[in-house]
């Protein structure tokens, strides 16, 4: 008996597509989660005794000072007021027992004629807080200074409070300083967040930032790679474009020798070499039409000729350059500086939009060349397009960071695992992958062995083996 066939509804397909799209929609946000969750946690971690939740708000204050301002411990026009129990709460906070200063309960706050300290003392026992103002253009003491005339904007931080408690015993004297914010001419005391801001902004978060920066601009690369050429094992790394940056910095650091000079003699050099490989595959293989095959063909060779190259210079240098060479190889992110973060950042604002615009092709591409310029595609436009754009992406990145490699061969194959192969949403989510398999190497690395930090490069090696070798023993035919 013939079966009866069931057309399917508009409804039916609407909410099938939306199922299709909430999966690679989740895994976006869940993947800025993760990343949100490494920042916090990589940046408390370190000598300095700082909190995950010290961390996230010290990095809102730069951008939003009054919704994440530090604790009001008192005003200082409210002293022998309604704030004076708060500060009293706050130095038996500092104090942490290590002076007697029960006897702060029976004495009073004094302020000195001038408005600049206040104090409370009794036999030698001493709580004095005192102004210390700065002066905004030299940034030194001046005690000459009037209270009533310090002219500040809202919010803006030119002076702060030294608070000291001495009982005149041998045992040191307990210090500690407080924020000053002056709003609406009225001076409040907020607790100091000078240690989590400067180990934050001035000694964390710029690594952590290229490495997300990084591990974005390598697994979308590496994704896009794949999806051009229409091979698993397409990558930065297996290009050769890794191996023209090693040999461009090892000629810069074994022979002295580059495209420029002083401090970016090293970055100048590795950036050069990485276009150079990029622009000879290019060559070699658009005289054989921009095949998949003759790019990666031409890739190999690349690889192993600059690869070649590198040893040659390391067999007749010094040893302490080659190690200083090796090192920069294995790839690291302790070059990290906002400098350099601005840098990478433009790169990719720039780079990543361009080559999600060709994701549809990429696509119709991974259909054949054939079926994809009957379906109006420039095939070989689209591949060197994609190509010069994810090799200059790729060429700053390790300019600065070295060769770490695995980042755009395993993100990629993982996010198709997951998601199916839609490059409009394997594009975003491999660089988001990428940039959450980075940070946590970069996490290891940190705090394995404590206080040596081992070069990222290394653990992402040691992350990315097993788990290829996990994902071809899982490989499902159809995720291609």
């Amino acid at each position: 008996m013939k079966e009866k066939t069931r057309t399917v509804t508009k409804e039916e397909i609407k909410e099938e597509y939306n199922k299709f799209v909430g999966k690679k929609v989740f895994f976006i946000f869940l993947f800025i989660i993760i990343i949100t969750g490494i920042v916090g946690v990589s940046t408390s971690l370190g000598s300095a005794d700082i909190t995950v939740w010290d961390v996230y708000p010290s990095i809102l204050r730069k951008p939003f000072p009054n919704l994440f301002e530090s604790e009001l411990v008192f005003n200082w026009d409210d002293i022998s007021g309604n704030d004076t129990e708060k500060l009293k709460q706050y130095i038996i906070s500092i104090n942490n027992n290590t002076h007697d200063i029960s006897w702060m309960e029976s004495v009073e706050f004094s302020k000195s004629g001038d408005g600049r300290n206040i104090s409370m003392v009794k036999d030698e026992s001493t709580i004095s807080i005192k102004l210390i103002v700065k002066d905004k253009d030299l940034d030194v003491k001046d005690e000459n200074l009037d209270l009533n005339n310090i002219k500040l904007n809202t919010n803006e931080e030119l002076i702060k409070a030294e608070l000291r408690i001495s009982n005149g015993t041998r045992i040191k004297d307990v210090t500690g300083d407080l924020k000053v914010r002056k709003i609406n001419g009225s001076l409040n005391m907020h607790e100091a967040t000078w240690l989590a801001d400067t180990c934050v902004w001035n000694l964390r978060l710029p690594r952590i930032i290229l490495g997300i920066l990084a591990g974005i601009g390598l697994g979308l690369a590496g994704a896009v790679m794949q999806g051009i050429l229409r091979n698993p094992l397409a990558s930065p790394y297996t290009l050769g474009i890794s191996s023209g940056a090693g040999f461009g910095a090892s000629l810069a650091i074994l022979a002295g020798a580059g495209f420029f000079g002083g401090s970016y003699l090293i970055v100048g050099n590795a950036f050069i070499f990485a276009l150079l490989v990029s622009f000879i595959i290019l060559g070699l293989s658009s005289r054989k039409g921009a095949t998949p095959e003759t790019m990666i063909l031409a890739g190999i060779a690349m690889m192993y000729f600059f690869g070649a190259m590198t040893t040659m210079l390391q067999y007749f240098a010094d040893s302490d350059a080659v190690k200083e060479a090796v090192f920069w190889m294995v790839g690291d992110l302790s070059k990290a500086s906002w400098d350099v973060d601005i840098i990478i950042f433009f790169v990719v604002l720039i780079c990543v939009p361009l080559l999600m615009i060709k994701s549809w092709d990429l696509n119709v591409m991974g259909a054949g060349d054939e079926t994809a310029t009957s379906l109006g595609v420039n095939v070989k436009r689209t591949r060197i397009f994609s190509m010069i754009v994810a090799t200059i992406m790729v060429a700053s990145i390790v300019s600065f960071t070295g060769t770490i490699g695995f980042i755009g061969l395993v993100a990629p194959h993982m996010t198709r695992l997951a998601i199916g192969g839609d490059n409009r949403y394997v594009l975003p989510i491999s660089g988001l992958l990428g940039a959450v398999i980075l940070c946590t190497a970069d996490l290891i690395a940190r705090t394995i062995l404590a206080p040596t930090i081992l070069p990222v490069g290394a653990i992402t090696a040691f992350m990315g083996a097993p788990l290829f070798i996990y994902l071809i023993m899982r490989r499902r035919r159809e995720y291609w």
